[in-house]
């Protein structure tokens, strides 16, 4: 089973580093650029919004592995 969440991650991950390099840009982390964009979507593109929805999707599942 668990080779099947790393097989959809893989998969929803098309370019790796491009959320990073967006938020480094922004001058933010990448979990601070990602509530930016997830609170104001119409100012980012579509692709960009989908980024940040999937950093917090990760980011929620670090946090359930940890503990």
């Amino acid at each position: 089973m668990a080779s099947g969440k790393g097989n959809w991650i893989k998969g929803a991950i098309k370019k790796p580093g491009a959320f990073s390099s967006q938020a480094e840009k922004a001058g933010m982390s990448t979990a601070e650029f990602a509530d930016e964009v997830t609170s104001n979507p119409k100012d980012y593109s579509d692709k960009t919004v989908k980024r940040a929805q999937l950093a917090k999707t990760l980011a929620g599942l670090r946090k359930k592995k940890k503990g």
